[in-house]
């Protein structure tokens, strides 16, 4: 096993095409794409070239020989992918060489994310093409940014590839300027034949239950945002004096919160960590965050990259019920990573609990707990599985309660919107009856994948635009 991918994978695919044997899936034209955790190596077909570990925006790749203690578990995950047989197709690229008819294709793209990013990527493989982005805030690369924990130093490493896109000439920026007020559709396409859009899903799942609004209560993103500087939530305050805090929701960015409130401050010192969250930190009284899952632990909703990387925090124990644990089949990789999970006295506690559905926050003039109510798993005549209400209730005291139940997208001005789906309509990334828009990202497609799924989303967007404007449907 020459190489092996670890947890700071992207899934951008960059080092599925580097790839001389069609050694790494699984690649953006196989099914099992934007389902999995992240991609893996074949441990058998792997030539050792190297060419992978170059490629990788994030420095996720290493040779087997390097790995750490904490990574041997990824050696694990790669040949356990590979030891069923799968079908190796010739790899062909996603999205063929773009050609366009005569002219200088400008685009306008709104929003400077990932998603926006790999767009103009795309758009500027295209000899003469001319991007503009046009992001509301004053800095660019949103979640890239402003959405990475930060002592994951090795997947905010991206930054350097959309800087390497930025840097284009044809490529211009526009920092602090929002369209729908301060400049509409209509004014984009009066110098651009077409604005895609990558405005991302921006708002929270609203927990509706009674105390929600009470202070001490806020969602895991606003949390995550004030953390990391952004400039909506400089302004913020939380309330760290409590020794416990509830995180309700077990998806990465809950872990992601749940260890950033748990690990020592010194270790985020170096960090890109905003300096009032870093003094605020240093002044928690925080000893334990409780992270609450709905289902069981067969269905949490993190990875195993990312339980991995709790897992190796220094300072922190990572607790979970026994009986729970039990309930892992022991082929499951996470078995694995939870009974090495490493615990010592005077450790800050993570807490993993099962099965538990919040029914109101408890307290007056703030939140002093959680009230729950106790689940139990039950076969759906689908054959999935659901949870149930026993009726039992248990109290969890704490005195910060963060949600993390998932992310929703906004309507977007001039712009169809799915109430349902929080998403605007379209096909292959085009706008139906709106001149000259597409989209890109989590408002095309919902939040889902990670920072490298949106290349791969961007390629058909951007596919679909220029089919659009060799027909001459782009004025």
């Amino acid at each position: 096993m020459p190489h092996v991918i670890t947890q700071s994978c992207c899934s951008d695919a960059s080092c599925v095409y580097a790839c001389p044997v069609n050694c790494i899936h699984p690649t953006p034209d196989e099914p099992d794409f934007h389902t999995a955790q992240m991609l893996y190596v074949d441990p058998v077909e792997c030539v050792d070239c190297g060419a992978c570990v170059t490629a990788c925006p994030v420095d996720a790749i290493k040779p087997h020989t390097k790995l750490t203690a904490a990574e041997d578990v990824f050696a694990t995950l790669n040949a356990d992918f590979y030891a069923t047989p799968r079908p190796r197709p010739i790899l062909a690229p996603v999205v063929p060489p773009l050609q366009v008819r005569a002219g200088d294709l400008r685009v306008a793209i709104v929003g400077s994310g990932p998603a926006a990013m790999y767009a103009a990527d795309e758009v500027l493989t295209i000899p003469g093409a001319r991007v503009r982005i046009y992001e509301r805030l004053t800095q660019p690369y949103g979640l890239a940014r402003f959405g990475v924990a930060p002592d994951h130093q090795r997947t905010r490493g991206v930054a350097r590839q959309f800087d390497h896109i930025a840097a284009d000439p044809r490529l211009e920026m526009r920092l602090g300027m929002e369209v729908g007020t301060d400049v509409t559709h209509d004014d984009l396409l009066t110098e651009h034949h077409a604005v895609i859009y990558a405005v991302g899903a921006s708002t929270d799942r609203r927990l509706d239950i009674e105390g929600i609004d009470l202070p001490g209560v806020t969602s895991a993103t606003q949390f995550v945002a004030w953390y990391n500087g952004h400039p909506d939530h400089a302004g913020r305050t939380f309330d760290l004096s409590h020794r416990r805090a509830v995180v309700i929701g077990n998806g990465n960015v809950a872990l992601d919160v749940a260890r950033i409130l748990a690990m020592d401050p010194d270790l985020l010192a170096g960090t890109s960590i905003a300096p009032h969250a870093l003094k605020a930190l240093r002044d928690s009284a925080i000893e334990e965050v409780v992270v609450i899952g709905r289902r069981g632990i067969e269905q949490s909703a993190f990875t195993v990259p990312e339980l991995t990387g709790l897992c190796s925090t220094p300072g922190v124990d990572v607790v979970v019920r026994d009986e729970d644990l039990r309930t892992l089949p022991e082929s499951d990789p996470r078995t694995a990573v939870l009974r090495a999970a490493p615990h010592a006295a005077g450790n800050r506690r993570i807490v993993l609990e099962y099965l538990l559905s919040p029914t109101r926050i408890l307290g007056q003039a703030a939140a002093t707990g959680v009230e729950f109510v106790h689940n139990e798993l039950i076969a759906a005549p689908d054959g999935s599985t659901r949870v149930k209400s026993t009726g039992r209730e248990r109290i969890i005291e704490a005195g910060l309660v963060l949600t993390s139940i998932g992310y929703r997208g906004r309507p977007v001005a001039g712009l169809p919107f799915d109430e349902a789906t929080a998403t605007v309509p379209h096909q292959d990334g085009r706008v139906p009856q709106t001149r000259g828009a597409y989209v890109t990202g989590w408002i095309k497609r919902g939040p889902t994948g990670f920072i490298g799924t949106n290349k791969s989303c961007a390629q058909e967007t951007v596919r679909s635009l220029v089919a659009d404007y060799n027909a001459g449907l782009l004025a």
